[in-house]
């Protein structure tokens, strides 16, 4: 029999294990998801009714990571359902972040740690997502089609596969304040080695995926690696296989030489989801000239954030001026909006906000018809496209459709091999 005081114990154990768990994984985001409460400039009334008239597209947010109701407005973090409506966007891209590096940097990471194993734990995910890459995609895939089903309406699932600028168009005009989401993926560690879980994240509804993170992998080298190699042999069947089922090739952290092979061999438009460009942030995070031009030559686009890494700054000018280097440079169709927000960054604004976005656009001078395309018509053009199979659909007997492919391509020859 225990004493009194064991019991004591025990219950004062229970308590401090409740009292983590209900408030620890909130504490945790509040200290990493940060608005830096410097001014922000006077909106116009010119720019606000613009504005309200743009078809908004965001290719980047990690808001899946964090335990928190999607379709609840929340005192922390850059976004959710409330503030998406708020800031009329039309389709979100959202991530699914499986794992990163203790004492993430741009520098050099290995991938020997990982901090959301932690996370999982902290907020009691599901067992099978702590030790499984994977299953913390298709759990993040599942808290998605969730917010979806208790959105009534308002939040709305792309299915890859089908093209959908024609979709987001006809139920905005019958509810303006409907959100479309799609699912991405940032690194494809999370295929634990196996190109056949292209397809089960692509059943689970994943239409863009980066083949690395912030440490190299299977596949490829990252830009923050320790070797930053580039394509290896799977990752070379990986982007061909992408390019068949419909998934875009997003090359957002990948090393130079990753970039230089994927859009060597690129067949489809290639995206960079989130970052910026060295020429107004010089930071290896970002896009050379060299690069920027290679994904326009593909016809993909390139999203710009918001935070210090991508445009050394968190004010609106700042993200305008990575904008009009890429306008200036290939032109104002491959510039689109990549936020990162949710992502571990600090930013001067959430998404209930982005009318900032098109007033800094007015105010450096960029036409209508520009701002339209910046703010969401490029990307839902690559995204409308890019998610279309190359392969043919057979029908399932439930009524569903299944893509078929043909057998995997031979391995393309890497640089070293020819």
């Amino acid at each position: 029999m225990w004493s009194a005081g064991k019991r004591g114990l025990a219950a004062l154990l229970l308590v401090a294990l409740a009292a983590f768990f209900i408030f620890a994984p909130g504490i945790v985001e509040r200290q990493r998801n940060v608005i830096d409460g410097e001014p922000l400039p006077a909106i116009s009334a010119e720019a606000q009714a613009l504005h309200d008239t743009l078809l908004i597209v965001d290719l980047h947010g990690d808001t899946l990571l964090w335990d928190r109701d999607l379709n609840a407005r929340a005192e922390r973090g850059h976004m959710d359902l409330p503030r998406l409506q708020d800031g009329n966007v039309a389709l979100q891209v959202f991530s699914s972040v499986t794992k990163t590096p203790r004492g993430q940097n741009y520098d050099g990471n290995s991938g020997d740690t990982d901090n959301i194993t932690l996370l999982a734990i902290g907020q009691l995910q599901p067992v099978r997502t702590w030790t499984s890459l994977l299953e913390r995609t298709l759990y993040h895939g599942e808290k998605l089609r969730e917010a979806v089903d208790a959105s009534d309406g308002a939040l709305v699932m792309v299915a890859p596969g089908r093209a959908l600028d024609a979709l987001v168009s006809d139920a905005q005009q019958m509810r303006p304040d409907t959100v479309f989401a799609m699912l991405s993926v940032e690194g494809l560690h999370n295929l634990e080695g196996d190109l056949a879980n292209l397809v089960v994240l692509h059943e689970a509804g994943v239409g863009m995926a980066g083949l690395t993170h912030f440490f190299d992998n299977e596949l490829a080298g990252s830009m923050h690696g320790i070797e930053r190699g580039g394509l290896t042999a799977m990752g070379r069947d990986a982007v061909i296989r992408m390019e068949e089922l419909g998934i875009i090739v997003d090359i957002a952290h990948c090393s130079e030489a990753c970039v230089a092979e994927i859009l060597a061999m690129a067949r489809r438009p290639v995206v960079s989801s989130h970052g910026g460009v060295q020429a107004t942030c010089d930071i290896n995070r970002n896009l050379s000239d060299e690069q920027i031009r290679g994904v326009a030559a593909t016809g993909g686009v390139i999203g710009i954030g918001y935070w210090p890494g991508a445009v050394c700054d968190t004010s609106p000018a700042a993200i305008v001026r990575a904008m009009r280097h890429v306008r200036d440079l290939v032109g104002p169709e491959y510039v689109a909006l990549g936020s990162d927000f949710d992502g571990n960054v600090t930013a001067r604004f959430d998404t209930s906000q982005l009318v900032q976005v098109t007033q800094a656009l007015m105010d450096d001078g960029w036409k209508e018809a520009d701002i339209r395309k910046v703010m969401g018509e490029n990307a839902l053009r690559v995204l409308s496209d890019g998610i279309r199979p190359i392969g043919a659909y057979q029908p399932r007997p439930d009524g569903t459709e299944e893509i078929i492919l043909g057998p995997m391509p031979p391995t393309l020859p890497g640089p070293g091999d020819r």
